[in-house]
């Protein structure tokens, strides 16, 4: 019998088994994130923990939302190329005055967005970051994150200045050049609370390794 979910994984791990050759450089989408592991994506580092089947459809689902929503902006360049000395990426969605940055999320978080006391500023630290450092490089006074429900194509946007970020932006990618500078292993620190994990769930390509390695500020259950 044909088996539906057996064709799109197939196709899903095809799609990710061709070889893919690092870029040597920092990934502007990891700001904000733990050190360690902005160092270990640069460096190459074998994942200890890849992506199950479940992840890996996650990822093609946000793909496949933010293609179609990305390509329904008139006037504007997409995936625009940006690199530098120490990094290596591409911009969304650049229009006239701003870096537009778009993330699919299930709509759990997207209603989370409407808890009193949510904070974006927080709770979105590290796509403000991402996507002010586009904003910066290509001398756009705006950042935007546009965040899209799955489940109905609800939208939330929000804007920032560019200016406003830059310091914390600086800072960020200051240490980041600091540490591969002195190529000697950062201690885990995990910058956002989900970033190792939540109870059963992974959400770090490098947990075992990481754990194994250990570090002062290694402190996941």
């Amino acid at each position: 019998m044909l088996s539906i979910q057996k064709l799109i994984d197939d196709d899903i791990a095809l799609k990710n088994a061709e070889p893919r050759t690092g870029s040597g450089k920092y990934n502007p989408s990891y700001l904000g994130q733990c050190h360690r592991k902005h160092f270990w994506k640069r460096k190459g580092e074998q994942p200890s923990n890849p992506p199950d089947k479940l992840a890996l459809r996650r990822f093609e689902c946000g793909h496949i939302f933010e293609y179609f929503a990305t390509n329904l902006i008139p006037s504007a360049q997409k995936q625009v190329r940006l690199e530098t000395e120490n990094f290596l990426g591409y911009a969304d969605v650049v229009a006239d005055d701003e870096v537009i940055d778009i993330k699919s999320i299930n709509s759990k978080a997207y209603w989370y967005m409407d808890k009193e006391g949510y904070d974006v500023n927080k709770e979105k630290r590290h796509n403000i970051l991402q996507t002010v450092f586009y904003a910066i490089h290509l001398q756009k006074p705006k950042a935007k994150l546009a965040f899209i429900s799955k489940d109905d194509l609800s939208i939330r946007e929000y804007g920032f200045s560019a200016e406003k970020w830059k310091e914390d932006l600086d800072k960020e990618v200051g240490e980041l050049i600091r540490i591969w500078k002195e190529d000697k292993l950062p201690d885990a620190e995990p910058q956002m609370g989900w970033e190792c994990g939540s109870g059963k769930k992974i959400f770090c390509p490098y947990y075992d390794k990481c754990k194994a390695v250990g570090g002062k500020k290694w402190n996941v259950k």
